[in-house]
């Protein structure tokens, strides 16, 4: 029998998220014997509540539990600085080969299927650490030498307030919204591909963002629709498509009801004497 191994000044921290924790116990058992730290969660937003306050090296995420689904929560936690470049694994006896491709779509770095092999898992976890921590070690860009000696070298660095779940979800229905604007879906699949419902959802919207879910996805609808008349030479149609308008027409009305211009007037207005207000 091997022994466990002695845990480490800066040893990594594993948070496993699955409804069914007893199936996870001989994985478990193998991550604690690397002398690695373990937490569990057995439920989707205490499992959430726990990446943002503990950011672990890495999430192992189960997809089908109740309340949240694993896609929802993923997209929660891409959506916070705190937890953005956690490495997800996957873990889930969802097999089909388009739910595979929608977790590594969504921003899970490997997809492991039920049953599991756990010296399988526990290597996968050890490689997407290792490439973790590799891409953290690259040196950042240098900045501009006039920018780093007007600031100097001990400019204290900007403060961060702490991200919390409301904001969290907030910014991954943003997210959505604005990854899914050429064809929006209605506000209860909104919600649902953000782990709530759309009565919390528009509640955290209003207390947040100072606006209902579809007043925000106007306002990015039209701002998409404004870069795109000024930085490039798409047809008035073909940014109407882009932006979520049924028609060209119908673009133009709202574009003329906000802007009160039409988007080709806005167009030759930006090139000829620069971006309007």
């Amino acid at each position: 029998m091997c022994a466990a191994h002695v845990p480490s000044v800066d040893q990594p921290h594993i948070l496993l998220i699955d409804d069914e924790p007893e199936a996870l116990r001989s994985l478990v058992a193998l991550i604690r014997q690397q002398g690695w730290q373990v937490s569990l969660a057995a439920e989707p937003h205490r499992g959430h509540l726990r990446a943002l306050a503990l950011q672990p090296d890495l999430i192992v995420l189960d997809i089908s539990m109740p309340g949240m689904d694993g896609m929802a929560l993923l997209r929660r936690l891409r959506a916070a600085p705190e937890t953005q470049d956690i490495p997800v694994i996957f873990l889930s006896a969802q097999h089909a080969a388009d739910q595979r491709l929608a977790g590594l779509t969504e921003g899970g770095v490997d997809y492991v299927t039920k049953p599991f092999e756990p010296q399988e898992v526990l290597a996968r976890i050890r490689i997407h650490m290792q490439l973790a921590r590799r891409a953290k070690a690259k040196p950042a860009p240098q900045e501009d030498s006039d920018t780093s000696a007007s600031q100097g070298d001990d400019a204290p660095a900007e403060a961060h307030t702490p991200t919390d779940a409301d904001e969290a979800l907030l910014r991954a229905a943003m997210q959505f919204i604005e990854t899914h604007l050429a064809e929006l879906p209605g506000l209860t699949e909104i919600a649902a591909a953000v782990g709530t419902h759309e009565k919390r959802l528009s509640q955290v919207f209003r207390q947040r963002a100072g606006s209902t879910v579809f007043a925000f996805a106007r306002q990015l609808r039209l701002q998409k629709a404004k870069d795109l008349l000024v930085n490039s030479d798409l047809e008035i149609q073909d940014i109407a498509e882009l932006t979520g308008y049924q028609s060209a027409a119908n673009f133009a009305t709202a574009f003329r009801e906000q802007q009160s211009m039409t988007p080709s007037d806005y167009r030759q207005q930006a090139r000829g004497k620069g971006t309007p207000e």
